[in-house]
Formats: C-alpha cells, structure tokens, sequence
C-alpha cells in the first residue's frame, strides 16, 4: 500500500489525544474525533514507537508544543538501531525527514515524531540492512521525495527492513524513516484499506473538510 501527499496542499497532522486529555490510541477513535470537527479522514497510520502507556517513545510535537523530548539515548530494539530520526512538518506546510543527531528544534516546527531506524539516508539504503535477512515482519513507514512530497508506505506481507528500504529508494526518496511493524495499521478507503482497530501512541491522520 502506497499513498502520496502534498503536505503544501492537504491537511495532514500528528494526533495523540483529543481534547479532553484522552489517548486516542485507534484509528476509529481518530476518525470519530475529526468528524467531530466537521473534518473527513481520508488517511491515517500509526505515527512512530510508543511507551506502554501509548505515549510517544522520544520527541513528540504537536501544535509547536513540545510534549516528549527528543531521545538520544542508546538502548535496544528497533527504535535504536542506528541511525534512528525524525519527521517533523513546520508552519509553513513544508515536510522534512531527518536523522535525530542532525535534528535542530525551531520554533517553526508544527508537528513531530521520533522513531528509528532510518531507511534511507541521503539517497542510499540504511548500510546496517542486509538483503537476505530472515528478520521479516509487517512494515510500514513515510518518505520524503525530492519534491517534499512525502510518501507512506505499509507491506501486505511479512518483509525484511532492506526490501522496504529498497522500495523507497525505487519511489525515488532521498530520506525514509520506519514507523513500526507487525501492529500497524492503515486507513485509506480509496484505495479499500479500511484498517480501524489499533492500540497506538502517535497517529498521522490526512483530512478533508466534510460536506
């Protein structure tokens, strides 16, 4: 599954919790929650690795506030395998996916989420992947063109991390960064990928005015 935006000409945003202070933690909760805004979900995905609670694992911005720091530590699991980063988009409508060592906070930046490993790095596919790696899994993941356009991406089957590199790069992204595996989900009606369930932290959600 493969979806494209203009972060310049849609609505996209991070969501977390909604206005009484309550982790959303589903898409259905999500599309239920922006319908309340007079707003229609046309697509959402899990946004980045979380804490047990469904809070965000490392930096979360939403609305320019700083609500989890950014996380350079070292530990185990996906989230640190190296290097790990960040897609942020700013108030100007503009996307960036970046490595977390090169990340620099501005008060320009509207939204953020931390999560790791990055795919691909200036063009070129994460060197720690290995192409015949046994480690498969549900992947999904968001990666920027070279327009600013960004790209989302999730597996119907079970892959290695260097095939989804190795699909965008193919899709022609100069960064891409994972989101998370076998507990993603993806809404996108249009194309019939209608995945509402879900236990997350950070979600990505792409809105349009409703009629």
């Amino acid at each position: 599954m493969t979806f494209r935006i203009d972060p310049e000409k849609q609505d996209i945003q991070l969501y977390w919790k909604n206005n009484k202070g309550e982790i959303m933690k589903s898409i259905d909760v999500l599309r239920n929650n922006v319908e309340t805004q007079h707003k229609k979900l046309v697509f959402a995905m899990n946004g980045g690795m979380f804490e047990p609670d469904n809070s965000p694992k490392g930096l979360y911005i939403e609305d320019f506030k700083i609500l989890k720091p950014l996380d350079t530590l070292q530990g185990t699991g996906n989230f640190y395998l190296e290097p790990n980063g960040v897609l942020y988009l700013t108030q100007n409508n503009s996307a960036c996916i970046i490595e977390t060592r090169q990340y620099q906070h501005n008060k320009n930046i509207r939204f953020a989420t931390q999560s790791g490993p990055m795919l691909i790095i200036n063009r070129k596919i994460n060197p720690i992947f290995q192409k015949n790696s046994k480690n498969l899994n549900i992947r999904n993941g968001v990666g920027i063109l070279e327009n600013g356009k960004l790209v989302f991406a999730m597996s119907k089957k079970e892959i290695s991390f260097y095939h989804l590199a190795e699909y965008f790069k193919n899709l022609g992204c100069k960064e891409a960064l994972y989101l998370d595996g076998y507990v993603s989900r993806t809404y996108l009606p249009k194309k019939n990928w209608i995945q509402k369930d879900g236990n997350f932290g950070v979600m990505i959600g792409v809105t349009e005015p409703s009629e």
